[in-house]
């Protein structure tokens, strides 16, 4: 018997409740012992919703397995960020080349109406610097984000938990994945930085092509290593009835250690997939 059209919309909706709920519940967070004590959680209370310290060790794993993100900041007083030039949004990821100095602002230099407004753009990003919690940037100076934090704007990561193969749940919906915005400032980092982090192969083991933009490059776009120093997490791990949603304490970010991350496993994640990664 075919169910009637008028109850075909309801038995939908019913389905995607059901398999994300499900797919939700899949998160494993093995208790925290290592790093905040306790005793041993039984299988069943893995599966509760995550408390905001268990939610950054997610968090933290998530930044380690991505590395691309978007990246917002705010377009600038017209007169802050110089004359209009046009530049290229093809390097980077669709951040640009160049040098502040030389080539003038961003976008808002030609187009006053969008000051004070938004940008997100799609950037690469690493995470190299261990336990810091830090993402690594490579900053390309004529990129309008970078453009626009020289001239006096915040910035933020924003950045999402990808399944490692969603095509086999037929009631897929992202809408039930983590998902995060990193808040912080642009820091440059020391050549014994740089040197100590090994960042040049770390970044290019994610980001090959993105060689053509490091430091000295021969396309003469200046460029120049930095970490998103992080200030504020806002995390929303999904539906709110089976996930944490809200701000993680900066403490709990920091404190995570790579003994946590590769202890915990995100939806529909397989069991070794990049988590190998070593830094």
């Amino acid at each position: 018997m075919r169910p009637s059209k008028s109850l075909l919309p309801s038995l939908v909706a019913l389905l995607l409740l059901v398999g994300n709920a499900v797919y939700v519940s899949a998160y494993h967070v093995p208790p925290m012992q290592d790093s905040v004590g306790g005793p041993a959680a039984s299988e069943a209370e893995t599966l509760r919703v995550p408390t905001s310290q268990e939610s950054a060790v997610l968090a933290r794993r998530i930044l380690r397995l991505q590395s691309i993100g978007t990246m917002s900041t705010v377009f600038q007083h017209v007169s802050a960020v110089g004359g209009a030039e046009d530049e290229d949004e093809g390097s980077n990821g669709g951040s640009g080349g160049g040098s502040v100095a030389t080539t003038g602002a961003s976008l808002s230099a030609a187009n006053s109406a969008v000051e004070g407004a938004p940008l997100g753009l799609m950037d690469y990003y690493a995470d190299c610097e261990g336990d810091t919690g830090n993402p690594t940037v490579l900053t390309v100076s004529m990129g309008t984000t970078f453009r626009n934090v020289a001239a006096g704007s915040n910035i933020s990561l924003s950045t999402r938990w990808h399944p490692h193969y969603p095509d086999d749940r037929p009631y897929y919906s992202a809408a039930s994945l983590p998902r995060f915005s990193l808040i912080g400032y642009l820091e440059d980092m020391s050549p014994a930085d740089v040197e100590r982090y090994d960042i040049k192969a770390c970044f290019a083991r994610r980001h090959p092509d993105a060689r053509l933009w490091y430091p000295g490059n021969f396309i003469n776009h200046p460029s120049r290593w930095t970490r998103l120093v992080v200030t504020n997490v806002f995390w929303l791990g999904g539906f709110g009835d089976v996930a944490y949603l809200g701000w993680i304490p900066l403490d709990e970010w920091r404190n995570v250690t790579s003994t946590d991350i590769e202890r915990v496993r995100l939806p529909g994640e397989t069991k070794r997939r990049e988590s190998s990664f070593e830094l």
